[in-house]
Protein backbone atom coordinates (compact mmCIF):
# COMPACT_ATOMS: atom_id res chain seq x y z
CA UNK A 1 0.00 0.00 0.00
CA UNK A 2 1.50 3.19 -1.28
CA UNK A 3 3.08 5.69 2.03
CA UNK A 4 0.08 8.63 2.64
CA UNK A 5 0.96 11.56 1.07
CA UNK A 6 -0.18 14.78 3.13
CA UNK A 7 -0.72 18.49 2.51
CA UNK A 8 1.19 20.78 5.38
CA UNK A 9 1.99 24.35 6.03
CA UNK A 10 5.11 26.04 5.32
CA UNK A 11 6.23 25.94 9.15
CA UNK A 12 5.89 21.85 8.60
CA UNK A 13 7.93 21.93 4.98
CA UNK A 14 10.42 23.69 7.16
CA UNK A 15 10.73 20.85 9.64
CA UNK A 16 10.79 18.39 7.33
CA UNK A 17 14.36 20.04 5.58
CA UNK A 18 15.51 20.01 9.43
CA UNK A 19 14.67 17.00 9.65
CA UNK A 20 15.99 15.51 6.15
CA UNK A 21 19.24 17.41 7.16
CA UNK A 22 20.11 16.12 10.12
CA UNK A 23 19.51 12.54 8.66
CA UNK A 24 21.81 13.07 5.99
CA UNK A 25 24.03 14.48 8.14
CA UNK A 26 23.86 11.03 10.27
CA UNK A 27 24.19 9.33 7.04
CA UNK A 28 20.64 8.10 7.65
CA UNK A 29 19.83 8.50 3.90
CA UNK A 30 16.63 6.37 3.75
CA UNK A 31 15.14 8.13 6.44
CA UNK A 32 15.92 11.26 5.12
CA UNK A 33 13.72 9.58 2.17
CA UNK A 34 11.03 8.26 3.81
CA UNK A 35 10.61 11.87 4.86
CA UNK A 36 11.20 13.61 1.72
CA UNK A 37 8.50 11.37 0.22
CA UNK A 38 6.00 12.54 2.94
CA UNK A 39 5.19 15.68 1.46
CA UNK A 40 3.01 16.67 -1.59
CA UNK A 41 4.90 16.34 -5.09
CA UNK A 42 5.00 20.31 -4.99
CA UNK A 43 6.04 20.78 -1.48
CA UNK A 44 8.75 17.84 -2.44
CA UNK A 45 9.95 19.84 -5.52
CA UNK A 46 10.43 22.91 -3.46
CA UNK A 47 12.20 21.20 -0.30
CA UNK A 48 14.60 19.49 -2.90
CA UNK A 49 15.35 22.72 -4.37
CA UNK A 50 16.56 24.05 -1.21
CA UNK A 51 19.00 21.57 -0.18
CA UNK A 52 23.24 21.85 -1.87
CA UNK A 53 23.83 19.54 -4.19
CA UNK A 54 25.85 16.56 -2.17
CA UNK A 55 22.04 16.29 -0.21
CA UNK A 56 20.66 16.50 -3.33
CA UNK A 57 22.77 13.87 -5.29
CA UNK A 58 22.97 11.50 -2.15
CA UNK A 59 19.17 11.16 -2.12
CA UNK A 60 18.66 10.92 -5.85
CA UNK A 61 19.00 7.50 -6.66
CA UNK A 62 17.61 6.35 -3.86
CA UNK A 63 14.02 7.41 -5.06
CA UNK A 64 12.19 5.09 -6.84
CA UNK A 65 10.97 5.77 -10.56
CA UNK A 66 7.60 7.38 -9.76
CA UNK A 67 8.79 9.82 -7.00
CA UNK A 68 11.83 10.73 -9.17
CA UNK A 69 9.06 11.35 -12.37
CA UNK A 70 6.93 13.59 -9.76
CA UNK A 71 10.04 15.61 -9.02
CA UNK A 72 11.46 16.12 -12.41
CA UNK A 73 7.66 17.46 -13.35
CA UNK A 74 7.29 19.86 -10.46
CA UNK A 75 11.04 21.75 -10.74
CA UNK A 76 11.89 24.22 -12.19
CA UNK A 77 12.57 23.50 -16.04
CA UNK A 78 16.29 24.72 -15.61
CA UNK A 79 16.06 22.35 -11.85
CA UNK A 80 14.43 19.66 -13.50
CA UNK A 81 16.97 19.47 -16.82
CA UNK A 82 20.04 19.37 -13.86
CA UNK A 83 18.40 16.37 -12.75
CA UNK A 84 17.80 14.66 -15.33
CA UNK A 85 21.59 15.11 -16.86
CA UNK A 86 22.48 13.63 -13.72
CA UNK A 87 20.60 9.87 -13.93
CA UNK A 88 21.96 7.44 -16.10
CA UNK A 89 20.12 6.95 -19.45
CA UNK A 90 18.59 3.76 -18.61
CA UNK A 91 16.61 5.32 -15.33
CA UNK A 92 16.28 8.50 -17.03
CA UNK A 93 14.09 6.31 -19.83
CA UNK A 94 12.37 4.81 -16.81
CA UNK A 95 11.33 8.22 -15.26
CA UNK A 96 10.05 9.72 -18.64
CA UNK A 97 8.37 6.59 -19.68
CA UNK A 98 6.99 7.39 -16.18
CA UNK A 99 5.82 11.19 -16.32
CA UNK A 100 2.81 12.78 -18.86
CA UNK A 101 4.31 12.57 -22.52
CA UNK A 102 4.26 16.73 -22.44
CA UNK A 103 6.03 17.04 -19.32
CA UNK A 104 8.61 14.13 -20.80
CA UNK A 105 9.06 16.33 -24.13
CA UNK A 106 9.64 19.17 -22.05
CA UNK A 107 12.61 17.82 -20.10
CA UNK A 108 14.19 16.32 -23.21
CA UNK A 109 14.34 19.02 -25.04
CA UNK A 110 16.29 21.02 -22.20
CA UNK A 111 18.90 18.33 -22.59
CA UNK A 112 22.09 18.02 -24.79
CA UNK A 113 21.00 16.24 -27.86
CA UNK A 114 23.11 13.47 -27.71
CA UNK A 115 21.79 13.36 -23.76
CA UNK A 116 18.01 13.38 -25.30
CA UNK A 117 19.13 10.32 -28.27
CA UNK A 118 20.28 8.05 -25.22
CA UNK A 119 16.94 8.39 -23.48
CA UNK A 120 14.84 8.30 -26.06
CA UNK A 121 16.49 5.21 -27.73
CA UNK A 122 15.82 3.39 -23.96
CA UNK A 123 12.42 4.61 -23.71
CA UNK A 124 9.30 2.21 -24.35
CA UNK A 125 6.85 4.65 -24.73
CA UNK A 126 8.76 7.18 -27.07
CA UNK A 127 6.18 7.38 -29.91
CA UNK A 128 4.13 8.84 -27.84
CA UNK A 129 6.95 12.30 -26.63
CA UNK A 130 9.08 12.14 -29.92
CA UNK A 131 5.62 13.93 -32.40
CA UNK A 132 5.81 16.79 -29.24
CA UNK A 133 9.62 17.76 -29.59
CA UNK A 134 9.34 19.25 -33.31
CA UNK A 135 6.79 21.84 -32.14
CA UNK A 136 7.92 25.10 -30.71
CA UNK A 137 7.61 25.66 -26.64
CA UNK A 138 5.45 28.59 -26.86
CA UNK A 139 2.47 26.74 -29.22
CA UNK A 140 -0.12 24.30 -28.77
CA UNK A 141 2.00 21.96 -30.18
CA UNK A 142 4.60 22.44 -27.59
CA UNK A 143 2.07 22.28 -24.50
CA UNK A 144 0.13 19.86 -25.86
CA UNK A 145 0.15 15.98 -24.53
CA UNK A 146 -0.40 12.94 -26.52
CA UNK A 147 -2.31 11.12 -23.18
CA UNK A 148 -5.77 11.69 -24.11
CA UNK A 149 -9.42 9.49 -25.25
CA UNK A 150 -10.54 9.02 -27.94
CA UNK A 151 -13.66 7.20 -29.55
CA UNK A 152 -15.26 6.17 -32.94
CA UNK A 153 -19.18 7.24 -33.92
CA UNK A 154 -20.19 4.01 -34.30
CA UNK A 155 -19.27 2.90 -30.65
CA UNK A 156 -21.96 2.29 -27.97
CA UNK A 157 -22.14 3.87 -24.80
CA UNK A 158 -21.89 0.22 -23.27
CA UNK A 159 -18.80 -0.24 -25.30
CA UNK A 160 -17.35 3.35 -24.41
CA UNK A 161 -17.64 2.43 -20.59
CA UNK A 162 -16.13 -1.28 -20.73
CA UNK A 163 -13.38 1.33 -23.03
CA UNK A 164 -12.67 3.43 -19.91
CA UNK A 165 -12.78 0.61 -17.24
CA UNK A 166 -9.91 -1.31 -19.10
CA UNK A 167 -7.53 1.27 -19.40
CA UNK A 168 -8.11 3.34 -16.42
CA UNK A 169 -7.24 6.95 -16.61
CA UNK A 170 -5.73 8.32 -14.39
CA UNK A 171 -7.15 11.19 -12.42
CA UNK A 172 -5.39 14.22 -14.21
CA UNK A 173 -7.16 12.99 -17.77
CA UNK A 174 -9.89 15.60 -17.99
CA UNK A 175 -13.31 13.66 -18.75
CA UNK A 176 -14.08 15.47 -21.88
CA UNK A 177 -13.66 12.17 -24.81
CA UNK A 178 -12.87 13.12 -28.24
CA UNK A 179 -14.76 11.08 -31.24
CA UNK A 180 -12.66 11.08 -34.40
CA UNK A 181 -13.29 8.99 -37.78
CA UNK A 182 -11.71 6.50 -39.75
CA UNK A 183 -8.62 9.05 -40.78
CA UNK A 184 -8.63 10.77 -36.84
CA UNK A 185 -10.06 13.43 -37.82
CA UNK A 186 -11.92 15.02 -34.58
CA UNK A 187 -15.49 15.03 -35.14
CA UNK A 188 -16.89 15.42 -31.98
CA UNK A 189 -16.56 15.33 -28.60
CA UNK A 190 -18.64 13.66 -25.72
CA UNK A 191 -18.76 14.97 -21.88
CA UNK A 192 -18.08 11.78 -19.35
CA UNK A 193 -21.83 12.89 -17.79
CA UNK A 194 -23.85 12.29 -21.15
CA UNK A 195 -21.86 8.97 -21.52
CA UNK A 196 -23.18 7.90 -18.10
CA UNK A 197 -26.75 9.31 -18.30
CA UNK A 198 -27.14 7.50 -22.17
CA UNK A 199 -28.83 4.24 -22.69
CA UNK A 200 -26.18 1.49 -23.28
CA UNK A 201 -27.36 0.60 -26.76
CA UNK A 202 -27.28 4.74 -28.08
CA UNK A 203 -24.18 5.38 -30.31
CA UNK A 204 -21.36 7.96 -29.71
CA UNK A 205 -22.34 9.84 -32.31
CA UNK A 206 -25.64 10.43 -31.13
CA UNK A 207 -24.85 11.59 -28.19
CA UNK A 208 -21.68 13.40 -29.11
CA UNK A 209 -21.57 17.47 -29.38
CA UNK A 210 -20.31 18.23 -33.67
CA UNK A 211 -19.49 21.80 -32.44
CA UNK A 212 -16.06 20.98 -31.28
CA UNK A 213 -14.06 24.03 -30.44
CA UNK A 214 -10.19 23.62 -30.86
CA UNK A 215 -6.82 24.67 -31.37
CA UNK A 216 -4.49 23.91 -34.29
CA UNK A 217 -0.34 22.92 -33.37
CA UNK A 218 1.12 26.58 -34.63
CA UNK A 219 -1.18 28.65 -32.25
CA UNK A 220 0.53 30.67 -29.79
CA UNK A 221 0.11 29.38 -26.54
CA UNK A 222 -0.96 33.16 -25.19
CA UNK A 223 -4.15 32.49 -27.63
CA UNK A 224 -4.72 29.10 -26.64
CA UNK A 225 -5.15 30.22 -23.21
CA UNK A 226 -7.32 33.05 -23.31
CA UNK A 227 -9.58 30.68 -25.29
CA UNK A 228 -10.18 28.02 -22.99
CA UNK A 229 -10.41 31.13 -20.73
CA UNK A 230 -13.16 32.24 -22.61
CA UNK A 231 -14.85 29.11 -22.96
CA UNK A 232 -14.15 27.65 -19.45
CA UNK A 233 -12.93 25.03 -21.14
CA UNK A 234 -11.06 22.08 -18.79
CA UNK A 235 -9.18 20.92 -22.05
CA UNK A 236 -9.10 21.44 -25.73
CA UNK A 237 -7.68 19.54 -28.39
CA UNK A 238 -5.04 20.41 -30.55
CA UNK A 239 -5.63 19.18 -34.85
CA UNK A 240 -2.88 19.37 -37.65
CA UNK A 241 -3.70 21.22 -41.12
CA UNK A 242 -5.41 18.01 -41.83
CA UNK A 243 -7.79 18.49 -38.60
CA UNK A 244 -6.49 15.01 -37.36
CA UNK A 245 -6.42 15.09 -33.46
CA UNK A 246 -2.85 15.43 -32.37
CA UNK A 247 -3.29 16.08 -28.58
CA UNK A 248 -5.07 17.58 -25.83
CA UNK A 249 -4.15 20.47 -23.53
CA UNK A 250 -4.83 20.59 -20.23
CA UNK A 251 -5.85 23.17 -17.82
CA UNK A 252 -3.04 22.86 -15.52
CA UNK A 253 -0.64 23.57 -18.91
CA UNK A 254 -2.93 26.54 -19.62
CA UNK A 255 -2.37 27.78 -15.83
CA UNK A 256 1.06 27.74 -16.30
CA UNK A 257 1.24 29.82 -19.46
CA UNK A 258 -1.02 32.74 -17.70
CA UNK A 259 1.67 32.95 -14.93
CA UNK A 260 4.84 32.82 -17.25
CA UNK A 261 2.76 35.52 -19.89
CA UNK A 262 1.85 37.64 -16.90
CA UNK A 263 5.75 37.22 -15.48
CA UNK A 264 6.55 38.63 -19.02
CA UNK A 265 4.60 41.35 -19.14
CA UNK A 266 5.06 42.84 -15.67
CA UNK A 267 8.99 42.04 -16.39
CA UNK A 268 8.49 44.39 -19.55
CA UNK A 269 6.78 47.32 -18.26
CA UNK A 270 9.47 47.39 -15.48
CA UNK A 271 11.86 47.16 -18.61
CA UNK A 272 13.14 43.60 -17.42
CA UNK A 273 12.88 41.82 -20.92
CA UNK A 274 14.01 38.60 -20.20
CA UNK A 275 11.29 36.93 -17.98
CA UNK A 276 13.39 34.13 -16.58
CA UNK A 277 15.01 36.25 -13.91
CA UNK A 278 13.91 36.00 -10.42
CA UNK A 279 15.00 37.02 -6.97
CA UNK A 280 17.71 33.88 -6.83
CA UNK A 281 19.34 34.77 -10.22
CA UNK A 282 22.95 35.12 -10.13
CA UNK A 283 24.14 38.79 -9.52
CA UNK A 284 26.09 38.84 -12.80
CA UNK A 285 23.84 37.37 -15.07
CA UNK A 286 21.02 39.83 -12.91
CA UNK A 287 22.91 43.15 -13.96
CA UNK A 288 23.69 41.83 -17.33
CA UNK A 289 20.31 41.13 -18.46
CA UNK A 290 19.37 44.20 -16.87
CA UNK A 291 21.46 46.97 -17.79
CA UNK A 292 20.41 47.66 -21.47
CA UNK A 293 17.25 49.19 -20.48
CA UNK A 294 18.86 51.13 -17.85
CA UNK A 295 20.71 53.16 -20.39
CA UNK A 296 18.49 53.29 -22.33
CA UNK A 297 16.08 54.94 -19.57
CA UNK A 298 19.69 57.21 -19.05
CA UNK A 299 19.66 58.30 -22.94
CA UNK A 300 15.60 59.75 -22.07
CA UNK A 301 17.09 61.77 -19.00
CA UNK A 302 19.57 62.94 -20.33
CA UNK A 303 17.10 64.02 -23.20
CA UNK A 304 14.84 65.60 -20.77
CA UNK A 305 17.65 67.23 -18.80
CA UNK A 306 18.35 68.94 -22.13
CA UNK A 307 15.15 70.19 -22.61
CA UNK A 308 16.25 71.95 -18.82
CA UNK A 309 18.95 73.65 -20.16
CA UNK A 310 17.49 75.66 -22.31
CA UNK A 311 15.70 77.35 -19.85
CA UNK A 312 18.33 78.23 -17.42
CA UNK A 313 18.51 81.75 -17.18
CA UNK A 314 14.77 81.11 -15.79
CA UNK A 315 15.47 79.43 -13.00
CA UNK A 316 17.62 82.64 -12.16
CA UNK A 317 14.85 84.62 -12.30
CA UNK A 318 11.95 82.67 -10.40
CA UNK A 319 13.95 80.19 -8.70
CA UNK A 320 10.73 78.88 -6.84
CA UNK A 321 9.95 76.70 -10.39
CA UNK A 322 12.64 74.68 -9.61
CA UNK A 323 10.52 73.10 -6.39
CA UNK A 324 7.44 72.57 -8.50
CA UNK A 325 8.58 71.46 -12.09
CA UNK A 326 8.91 67.72 -11.02
CA UNK A 327 5.24 67.85 -10.03
CA UNK A 328 4.02 68.30 -13.76
CA UNK A 329 6.36 65.38 -14.82
CA UNK A 330 5.84 63.16 -11.90
CA UNK A 331 1.60 63.44 -12.68
CA UNK A 332 2.16 63.18 -16.01
CA UNK A 333 3.69 59.65 -15.55
CA UNK A 334 2.01 58.60 -13.08
CA UNK A 335 -1.42 59.27 -15.26
CA UNK A 336 0.38 58.01 -18.48
CA UNK A 337 1.55 54.89 -16.35
CA UNK A 338 -2.46 53.85 -15.47
CA UNK A 339 -2.60 54.10 -19.10
CA UNK A 340 0.07 52.08 -20.18
CA UNK A 341 -1.22 49.23 -17.72
CA UNK A 342 -4.94 49.68 -19.15
CA UNK A 343 -3.84 49.65 -23.01
CA UNK A 344 -1.40 46.62 -22.99
CA UNK A 345 -3.83 44.82 -20.71
CA UNK A 346 -6.54 45.27 -23.55
CA UNK A 347 -4.18 44.17 -26.32
CA UNK A 348 -3.03 41.16 -24.68
CA UNK A 349 -6.89 39.77 -23.69
CA UNK A 350 -7.64 40.95 -27.79
CA UNK A 351 -10.07 43.75 -26.23
CA UNK A 352 -8.36 46.38 -28.60
CA UNK A 353 -8.30 45.41 -32.39
CA UNK A 354 -7.83 48.25 -35.53
CA UNK A 355 -11.22 48.90 -35.17
CA UNK A 356 -11.06 50.24 -31.87
CA UNK A 357 -7.80 51.36 -31.60
CA UNK A 358 -9.11 54.97 -32.52
CA UNK A 359 -11.60 54.62 -30.55
CA UNK A 360 -9.41 53.70 -27.37
CA UNK A 361 -7.14 56.82 -28.31
CA UNK A 362 -9.92 58.83 -27.81
CA UNK A 363 -11.52 57.63 -25.13
CA UNK A 364 -8.11 57.54 -23.00
CA UNK A 365 -7.22 60.65 -23.94
CA UNK A 366 -10.78 62.19 -22.98
CA UNK A 367 -9.81 60.44 -19.40
CA UNK A 368 -6.80 62.06 -19.32
CA UNK A 369 -7.68 65.66 -20.11
CA UNK A 370 -10.65 65.27 -17.02
CA UNK A 371 -7.97 64.10 -14.73
CA UNK A 372 -5.52 66.59 -15.95
CA UNK A 373 -8.16 69.85 -15.33
CA UNK A 374 -9.21 67.56 -11.62
CA UNK A 375 -5.50 67.45 -10.59
CA UNK A 376 -4.47 70.59 -12.04
CA UNK A 377 -7.45 73.08 -10.28
CA UNK A 378 -6.49 71.29 -7.00
CA UNK A 379 -2.83 71.78 -7.39
CA UNK A 380 -2.77 75.44 -9.10
CA UNK A 381 -5.41 76.35 -5.99
CA UNK A 382 -2.85 74.90 -3.37
CA UNK A 383 0.22 76.57 -4.76
CA UNK A 384 -1.77 80.23 -4.93
CA UNK A 385 -2.70 79.35 -1.28
CA UNK A 386 0.67 78.43 -0.06
CA UNK A 387 3.07 80.78 -2.45
CA UNK A 388 0.33 83.55 -2.33
CA UNK A 389 0.89 83.88 -6.44
CA UNK A 390 -1.82 83.26 -8.56
CA UNK A 391 0.11 83.27 -11.89
CA UNK A 392 2.52 80.48 -10.29
CA UNK A 393 -0.95 78.73 -9.86
CA UNK A 394 -1.88 79.28 -13.38
CA UNK A 395 1.01 77.85 -15.02
CA UNK A 396 1.09 74.98 -12.88
CA UNK A 397 -2.55 74.52 -13.83
CA UNK A 398 -1.87 74.61 -17.06
CA UNK A 399 1.10 72.51 -17.63
CA UNK A 400 -0.98 69.55 -15.27
CA UNK A 401 -3.23 69.55 -17.77
CA UNK A 402 -1.29 69.60 -20.73
CA UNK A 403 0.93 66.94 -19.37
CA UNK A 404 -1.99 64.63 -17.96
CA UNK A 405 -3.37 64.91 -21.57
CA UNK A 406 -0.46 64.25 -23.92
CA UNK A 407 1.21 61.10 -21.42
CA UNK A 408 -2.21 59.30 -21.61
CA UNK A 409 -2.43 59.67 -24.88
CA UNK A 410 1.41 58.76 -25.64
CA UNK A 411 0.41 55.89 -23.14
CA UNK A 412 -2.23 54.42 -25.37
CA UNK A 413 -1.00 54.95 -28.57
CA UNK A 414 3.03 53.50 -27.79
CA UNK A 415 1.75 49.84 -27.06
CA UNK A 416 -0.67 50.06 -30.06
CA UNK A 417 2.30 51.26 -32.16
CA UNK A 418 4.15 48.76 -30.84
CA UNK A 419 1.83 45.83 -31.62
CA UNK A 420 1.11 47.07 -35.02
CA UNK A 421 4.85 46.45 -35.81
CA UNK A 422 5.09 43.07 -34.23
CA UNK A 423 6.59 43.41 -31.23
CA UNK A 424 5.49 42.69 -27.23
CA UNK A 425 3.56 46.00 -26.27
CA UNK A 426 5.03 46.01 -22.78
CA UNK A 427 8.30 46.16 -24.45
CA UNK A 428 9.67 49.30 -23.72
CA UNK A 429 6.22 50.77 -23.11
CA UNK A 430 7.43 52.71 -20.16
CA UNK A 431 10.42 53.76 -21.48
CA UNK A 432 8.49 55.79 -24.26
CA UNK A 433 6.29 56.90 -22.23
CA UNK A 434 8.74 57.92 -19.66
CA UNK A 435 10.45 60.35 -21.93
CA UNK A 436 7.43 61.55 -23.43
CA UNK A 437 5.99 62.66 -20.04
CA UNK A 438 9.35 64.24 -18.82
CA UNK A 439 10.67 66.09 -21.74
CA UNK A 440 6.67 67.31 -22.68
CA UNK A 441 6.19 68.17 -19.04
CA UNK A 442 9.68 70.25 -18.27
CA UNK A 443 8.92 71.69 -21.94
CA UNK A 444 4.86 72.72 -21.17
CA UNK A 445 6.02 74.16 -17.78
CA UNK A 446 8.63 76.36 -18.36
CA UNK A 447 7.70 77.57 -21.73
CA UNK A 448 4.58 78.68 -19.85
CA UNK A 449 6.48 80.17 -17.12
CA UNK A 450 8.60 82.27 -19.56
CA UNK A 451 5.56 83.55 -21.14
CA UNK A 452 4.08 84.77 -17.94
CA UNK A 453 7.43 86.01 -16.45
CA UNK A 454 6.72 89.40 -15.80
CA UNK A 455 3.43 88.07 -13.90
CA UNK A 456 5.81 85.75 -12.02
CA UNK A 457 8.75 87.89 -10.49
Amino acid sequence: MPEEIVVIDEQEIDRTLEEIRAALRAGRIQQAVRALTRLHPADRADAFAELPDTHQDALLPRLDIAATADLLEELEDEEAADIAEKLPADRLADVLDEMEPDEAADILGDLPPERAAEALAEMEEAEDVIPLLGHPDETAGGLMTTSYIALRPHTTAAQAIEFLRQIEPDEETPYYLYVIDRDRKLVGVVGLRDLVLAQHTDLIQDIMDPNVIFVTTDMDQEDVAHLMTHYDLAAVPVVDKDRVLVGVITYDDVLEVLQEEATEDIYRLANISDADLSIDTPVQTAVRRRLPWLYLNTLTALFAAWVISNFQSLYAQVAVLAVFQSVVTGMGGNAAGQSVAITVRALALGEIDSRSALRAVFRQGTIGLLQGISVGLVVGLGVYLWQGNLWLGIVLCLALIGNMFIGVIAATMVPLALKALRLDPALASTIFVTAVTDSIGFALFLGLASFFLPYLR
